[in-house]
């Protein structure tokens, strides 16, 4: 009995002790427990926190965060009841601006509050993404094209004109010019435009025509001793022949810039003209002895004047001929001859043609010198 309330006073003690202990634990958790709101990107929520800073809170949170994100308050603050801790991450915006890229790490979630952030001007822009979309943590890639004034030649036709088209493709798009797989650009599709820029469409075709051509006759030179040496005769006169001729064209803005022959057919056959060339020694003319001048030596001057004039020493003719030999102004005076061969006598006029005939034979009369020797 004794040893029972004895051992009553120490129960108590212990149990004391026990109930002091669990009361300071209590108070303790009271302590270190506080409710923190907490902003990820823009979603809020409230944790219960034992941490004593905030790089303690985002860690047991399971947060981790590099130096290009943005931490209020900072990682070394103590965290409070009640207090608010903002975590916004960085992320890459890839952003090409009328054809130069460049890469921009920005805390901002959406692509007009990037840019604005960045300090990019977007007014009046052409952008491939729509300003409030989202920039989610992996980063976004787009471009951005400002107005700029540019030239485009095409189909004949020059023009000058403001465009936000990124590249030459988007701009031929945008003016409804389509380009053909023989047309040729003076830059590459993909090419970005730039302020004053120029833009050469030329327009290639290809076509095959057939032609009807004209086919040249031969000429067939027959010796002959009835025509003295220099003088010819045709005796059969030619015809061109016809041919269809197939060809294959390039065509550069409607000009044709090649021209290949596929094939071709002789329609028609030509046909060959015969000239007789006269192998008959001319006769021999005496000098008269007086500055080189030749006699008539035997040659029929009469007969040749005859043909020339109708024997006539003031014959004219329309297309600039005179005289009994017909004369140009031009032979004329090379034969001494002044003035017009009608002022002068027959006499003068046969002497002139004399003259002439020493120097070129019959030739100088085409048609009548054959008559010379008659």
């Amino acid at each position: 009995m004794l040893a029972f309330v004895k051992s009553r006073p120490g129960r108590l003690a212990a149990q004391a002790a026990v109930l002091s202990a669990v009361v300071g634990a209590s108070v303790l958790y009271a302590t270190l427990d506080k409710t923190v709101t907490l902003s990820v990107d823009g979603k809020t929520s409230e944790v219960h926190a034992f941490s004593k800073t905030v790089g303690d809170l985002l860690k047991n949170q399971g947060i981790a965060v590099s130096s290009k994100d943005i931490v209020a308050p900072a990682m070394s603050s103590t965290v409070g009841e009640g207090d608010t801790v903002v975590v916004r991450y960085a992320r890459p915006l890839t952003l090409t601006v009328d054809g130069n890229k460049r890469t921009y790490w920005t805390t901002e979630t959406s692509v007009d509050r990037a840019l604005s952030a960045l300090g990019v001007r977007a007014e009046g822009a052409s952008l491939s993404a729509s300003r409030s979309q989202r920039i989610d943590r992996a980063g976004l890639d787009m471009w951005l094209s400002t107005p700029k004034q540019v030239t485009v030649i095409a189909d004949g036709k020059k023009r000058k004109l403001t465009t936000v088209a990124p590249t030459v493709a988007a701009l031929l798009t945008e003016q409804q010019l389509t380009v053909s797989s023989l047309d040729k650009l003076s830059t590459v599709p993909t090419a970005a435009l730039r302020e004053g820029s120029v833009v050469k469409l030329t327009r290639i075709e290809k076509k095959r025509v057939t032609k009807t051509e004209s086919v040249s006759y031969a000429v067939t030179r027959k010796k002959t001793s009835t025509l003295y040496t220099g003088t010819t005769k045709v005796v059969k006169k030619g015809q061109p022949g016809k041919r269809a001729a197939v060809y294959d064209l390039v065509l550069t803005d409607g000009k044709v810039t090649k021209r290949t022959l596929v094939s071709s057919s002789v329609k028609d056959k030509p046909v060959a003209q015969i000239v007789q060339v006269g192998t008959k020694a001319k006769p021999v003319s005496r000098s008269s002895g007086g500055g080189g001048t030749p006699s008539g030596g035997g040659l029929n001057w009469g007969a040749l004047a005859e043909c020339e004039s109708g024997g006539n020493p003031n014959a004219v003719n329309a297309a600039g001929y005179y005289g009994l030999y017909q004369f140009s102004l031009s032979t004329w005076r090379s034969v001494g001859g002044s003035g017009n061969p009608t002022d002068a006598s027959s006499g003068e006029q046969t002497r002139r043609a004399q003259i002439l005939y020493g120097r070129t034979g019959a030739s100088s009369w085409p048609s009548c010198g054959p008559r010379l020797f008659s």
